[in-house]
């Protein structure tokens, strides 16, 4: 395979700086967007304070299956200019819309074989380009089939739940005080505000609050496989049941025995204070051969001809 820098145009113009992996052999290729989590995230899916290491692994594993992968440094991160902050929900959604395009426009792709894969927040927008735009494919890791603000306070509850025995004492207490830190957040009209002595991302807190999935998986019309590890902290794993429910036709769905939401698996008790350590581990060997796997069949055949997935499993 062969990496090439590749500059997707916003629609307001601004040049994200991204990596188009191009696996061997002579053109035109499948080819889909990876679309990260939340934050300050570059290509690679790594941010300041961690490192998922995420993009390499997929590309290569892709690759490896005559598939190609673009991926774009976040607004404000890498080589991209602006400000994360200042993008919000909505304006992730977009630049992955144009990243979309951008990679369906070039010579050496298959217009019509393109797909996405999202993780975390990627998911949510991958949900939404399935349901708006032409890819033929859509992964979703850890994708949430929710509201906003309920798949938040479900992690809230996932969160304590998983620390230890004095601190999950106080979960209503604690319940009590986050209601009213989101009911702040909520009241705010900036992009940035500061709640509880903290700088918080208050746009895109609010219009990802607002968001409910669910609209955008009842309107995909792409072939959707959908993973969420049942050690994931972050997102409920039984919502994998109502993305098969909505998605028109089904989806194939995975709950991964030990994955975590950082996309590796650990056999202990789930907890935020394990991730630093998973983190030091390669992305699950499974987890990519799964998804590379299934957008090759995806990618090289007409979706339409698919039969109907639906089924719970484990990878």
């Amino acid at each position: 395979m062969r990496d090439i820098d590749m500059t997707v145009t916003a629609d307001d113009g601004t040049p994200l700086a991204g990596t188009l992996t191009l696996p061997a052999g002579p053109g035109p290729h499948p080819a889909v967007v990876l679309l990260h989590g939340s934050g300050p995230l570059d290509r690679e899916g790594n941010s300041p304070q961690l490192r998922m290491e995420l993009a390499r692994p997929v590309a290569g594993a892709l690759a490896a299956r005559g598939i190609a992968t673009l991926r774009h440094d976040r607004r404000g991160t890498g080589a991209t200019p602006g400000d994360w902050r200042t993008a919000g929900f909505t304006g992730n959604r977009q630049d992955a819309a144009a990243a979309v395009r951008a990679l369906a426009d070039r010579p050496d792709v298959r217009a019509e074989a393109t797909g996405v894969i999202g993780h975390s927040e990627g998911a949510l927008h991958a949900m939404a380009l399935g349901a708006r735009t032409d890819v033929r494919a859509v992964v979703l890791l850890a994708g949430f089939a929710n509201l906003g603000e309920e798949a938040f306070r479900w992690q809230g509850r996932s969160v304590v739940a998983g620390m230890p025995a004095p601190v999950r004492a106080l979960r209503r207490p604690l319940a009590a005080v986050g209601s009213r830190l989101l009911g702040r957040v909520k009241r705010t009209r900036t992009d940035v505000a500061r709640v509880a002595g903290n700088k918080v991302n208050a746009r895109w807190l609010r219009e990802m609050l607002v968001h409910d999935t669910r609209d955008d998986l009842a309107a995909v019309g792409a072939a959707v496989l959908a993973v969420t590890g049942d050690k994931d902290l972050q997102v409920d794993p039984g919502d994998l049941a109502e993305i098969a429910r909505l998605v028109p036709g089904g989806a194939q769905i995975h709950r991964s025995p030990d994955l975590t939401h950082v996309l590796r698996r650990d056999p202990g008790r789930p907890s935020l204070n394990s991730c630093r350590r998973l983190l030091r581990e390669p992305v699950d060997a499974g987890l990519l051969d799964l998804v590379a796997g299934w957008l090759a069949r995806h990618l090289a055949t007409d979706t339409r001809e698919q039969p109907a997935e639906g089924h719970l499993a484990s990878s």
